[in-house]
Parts: C-alpha cells; structure tokens; sequence
C-alpha cells in the first residue's frame, strides 16, 4: 500500500523550497540528524522560510560570531557555520570555529585555501563536523578528502563540480560529500549523478522574490479596477 503524505500550508507564509530531486540522495547522517539539502544563504527572512534540512552560511566577509549567532537564532534549522581559512586563518579561525560550536552550530565550514595541518590540528580543539572545501582537481584529493581531519568535504568547482565529485568518488565510494547544486533542477540532477550525498541549493534573492510577488500584487489592482 502507498503511503501518501499529508500536506498542510500556512496561508500566510511563504516558502522557498528546495527542488524535490534533492530528496533522491542519500542524505548525510550527523549526530542523528539525516541532511539531504542545504540552503546557500545568509538572508535571515530566507533562511526563515525555507523548507531545506540545513543551512550552509557562507559569505565573502570576515566571519564574525555576531553573524553565527543571528542565523542560527532565526534559523531553526541544522546550521554549517563558515569560519575562513581563506582571507581569514591561523588561531583566528581556530576561535571562531570554537564559538560557533559553542553558540550552537552543527558544523563548521572551511575555505579551499586551508592547509591541511591546520584543518588537522583544528580537529583536535573542536567536536563538531569540520567541512573542508574543495575547489579545483589540482588539489591533493586524496589527501584533502582522507587524510585532513575533515568530516565532510564540500565541492563547490563552478563548471568542474561534477567532475571533482566523480574525480573524488575514484579515491573513496562512501566518504560524504556535499555539492553545490545551484539553483536549477538541471544542475542538482548533475551533482546527485556523480555522486553527492547531500546538495547545497542557491535560493532566489528576496529582490527576486518580492519582484514576483509586486507582479501579483499588481495584476490583482489591475482585476479590481475592472
């Protein structure tokens, strides 16, 4: 027998939700948490009133707790906390990964330019997933996905993202990996295809979303004036 799902809708909220071939993978079990979707987003109002299972916050500033703290106040949500490892390293990123354990993150997410030993002496102070990024197949893959001290590697190779991800699944069929979906079904498909466990999906901006619901907005004025 068929089991359906029951769905139940607020009429006065709005979701942004994610693709549903996201829910094909296979997920990524951390501390009995099952994450199959990420949402690519700082915006407290979309992280708010998005249906993902997680959110990967990272941003082209120096991370701040300020900023830890508040998405994952608004989140209610599982939250990938970004701590540098790019602009920002040494024992800067050391204390700002350990505040954002201890201000409630699920992991914490480094960039590309992180040496190895760092993300393995990192590993030693924090307790929480480190989630070490991976950019290029120039890098050392096996030595970045098995040998680092990172729990998770996140693809994130622009064009080359599917080819990593195949590239990485050569070295090890079951290490987990989260990719960078993008925003469209066709892309998502890519990275599930070559093997990702979990998929990190761009939302639309709030300019783009309140550009749809101003269009609504006034076609309605338009239908009351006849």
């Amino acid at each position: 027998m068929t089991k359906k799902m029951p769905h139940i809708e607020s009429k006065l909220r709005h979701t942004v939700k994610v693709p549903e071939c996201i829910y094909s993978v296979s997920g990524i079990n951390v501390n009995g948490r099952r994450i199959k979707s990420l949402v690519f987003s700082t915006d407290v109002a979309v992280i708010a009133n998005c249906n993902a299972d997680a959110v990967i916050a990272v941003y082209p500033f120096t991370p701040t707790l300020q900023i830890t703290k508040s998405i994952i106040e608004v989140s209610q949500k599982p939250v990938f906390a970004g701590v540098g490892g790019g602009t920002t390293s040494g024992p800067r990123v050391t204390k700002i990964a350990l505040d954002a354990e201890l201000n409630g993150a699920m992991a914490v997410v480094l960039n590309a330019p992180t040496k190895t030993k760092f993300v393995q002496e990192l590993a030693e102070v924090i307790d929480i997933p480190i989630v070490l990024t991976i950019v290029s197949l120039d890098e050392p893959l096996e030595e970045r996905m098995l040998h680092s001290g990172a729990s998770i590697v996140n693809v994130s190779g622009g064009k080359n993202t599917v080819e990593i991800i195949k590239a990485l699944r050569k070295i090890d069929k079951h290490f987990p990996i989260i990719a960078t979906g993008g925003p469209s079904e066709e892309t998502i498909k890519e990275v599930i295809k070559a093997g990702a466990n979990a998929v990190t999906y761009t939302p639309p901006t709030n300019g783009e979303i309140f550009k749809e619901m101003m269009e609504r907005y006034r076609i309605q004025c338009v239908h009351k004036g006849d």
